[in-house]
């Protein structure tokens, strides 16, 4: 690591990096995870639970990162090295790179398709025909090199915006693709609330299953929800934090990512399950949603060419603000543990990490037939990085804040004075987040 280095980029605007910052935790998790988990877990029941977790955990967390961040002016790695006192300590942030990398990875691969078939629906050449949508799936997703040309398409777009920088890259991005991402999400929104049976949808995601909340499953998934949905535990908020000048509030600017954040996720689930219902498909999560279930609704759905250049424009702008974070967290990185040069550090990683996705897209064509631990290419990587490394990440940063960092230091950090306020969210996450966390880190072993 460097121990001098030039003067420090800083966001323009508190507003850039609040939108900077939501941008990084609206992903597609929020678009084709939020409403399946809804739904399968009590519906509003399971929201009264996952709101008290957000603000429980979530929030907290965020906190936290953002206060290390931007108290040392450091990216994630450098930042933990700085205030760690013994070695254990001084690599808690390194596990958090080393995941935003392995996402970064195959990341860019669902990204790539869901611009392919954006660029299909705004050309017209995506076959609006019922019937077709998983054939027609299957066949560009099994090609060998269409999706990795569409992978390197959005790796360039990337690499552009993070080559700019902090003020003149991300943050002028984030200001032009999020108003545009919310304008999006409302108008499609509104559509949706005027499909026929409309109301069956809603009545599904939001009836309250008050008997769910005897179900530990249903804990549990609020508590992966929250702790997953804000981009946690990446290394993203605490170099994103490190770029916030040292006097400038966080627990506002905290509360407003969190709030974004779950609007956002709720709105999501409004577009889904009324056009899920109005056209008696079957409720699925993940890719299957996005590029079988819905390209099948806009088929038979009138004016269906535009739903879907509106949807997979929203699923583009959602996935690319997230790419971004998840491609500054290693270029940070690089710049100051081996003194590279922006512009070096964000080809070369963006290039290694195309490379290094090529084998998550083979996975769905010519290496099908490959397994890890007996899955798909692509879901082995995906288990590593969220059900090992993400939750160890987790769980390092908050007993690195709960336990290790003297408390005065802490609420300094964070902006709390000594009040009830400041005590609670101490306790919150000196016992109830590694608590959390590690439920979540036992639950998630039990994939093996």
């Amino acid at each position: 690591m460097l121990d001098s280095m030039g003067p420090r980029a800083q966001w323009r605007t508190q507003s850039g990096f609040i939108l900077a910052a939501l941008g990084a935790a609206i992903g597609l998790g929020n678009i084709w995870r939020f409403s399946y988990v809804v739904a399968d877990n009590g519906g509003a029941a399971f929201l009264a639970v996952y709101f008290g977790t957000i603000v429980l955990v979530g929030l907290p967390l965020l906190l936290v990162e953002l206060a290390i961040g931007r108290l040392t002016q450091r990216e994630a790695a450098s930042a933990f090295w700085q205030l760690g006192r013994t070695a254990p300590w001084r690599g808690a942030g390194l596990i958090g790179v080393l995941t935003s990398f392995v996402i970064l990875t195959y990341y860019g691969v669902i990204t790539g398709w869901a611009l392919k078939y954006f660029a299909a629906f705004a050309t017209g050449l995506y076959p609006l025909q019922a019937g077709t949508a998983d054939e027609y799936f299957r066949a560009f997703s099994a090609s060998p090199i269409e999706p990795i040309l569409w992978q390197i398409c959005i790796m360039s777009v990337t690499v552009g915006i993070v080559l700019a920088g902090i003020e003149g890259g991300i943050e002028r991005a984030n200001k032009i693709l999020m108003p545009v991402l919310a304008a999006l999400v409302i108008a499609l929104a509104i559509h949706s609330l005027a499909l026929p049976n409309a109301g069956h949808g809603l009545t599904f995601l939001f009836a309250p299953s008050w008997e769910a909340l005897l179900e530990p499953r249903v804990y549990l998934a609020a508590l992966g929800q929250a702790f997953f949905s804000l981009g946690l535990a990446m290394g993203i908020l605490v170099t994103y934090g490190s770029y916030l000048p040292r006097h400038q509030r966080l627990p506002a600017a905290g509360a407003v990512i969190v709030l974004g954040d779950t609007l956002f996720a709720m709105a999501a689930a409004i577009i889904l399950f009324p056009a899920i219902f109005s056209f008696g498909m079957s409720l699925d999560q993940g890719p299957g949603l996005a590029f079988v279930t819905l390209p099948e609704i806009f088929a038979r759905m009138t004016g269906g060419q535009f739903v879907g250049i509106a949807f997979f424009g929203l699923l583009v702008l959602a996935a690319l603000t997230s790419f971004v974070a998840l491609l500054e967290v290693p270029v940070a990185f690089a710049i100051e543990w081996w003194g590279m040069s922006r512009a070096k550090a964000t080809i070369s990683i963006g290039v290694t990490a195309v490379i290094l996705g090529v084998p998550s897209s083979l996975g769905f064509g010519p290496w099908s037939g490959i397994t890890l631990v007996g899955m798909p290419i692509m879901d082995a990587i995906d288990l590593v990085a969220s059900n090992i490394l993400l939750p160890l990440s987790g769980l390092a940063i908050v007993l690195f804040a709960g336990w290790h960092w003297h408390k005065a230091d802490a609420f300094a950090a964070v902006g709390f004075t000594r009040g009830w306020l400041a005590g609670l969210w101490w306790g919150l996450v000196r016992y109830l987040a590694p608590a959390a966390i590690i439920i979540i880190f036992l639950r998630s072993l039990a994939v093996f």
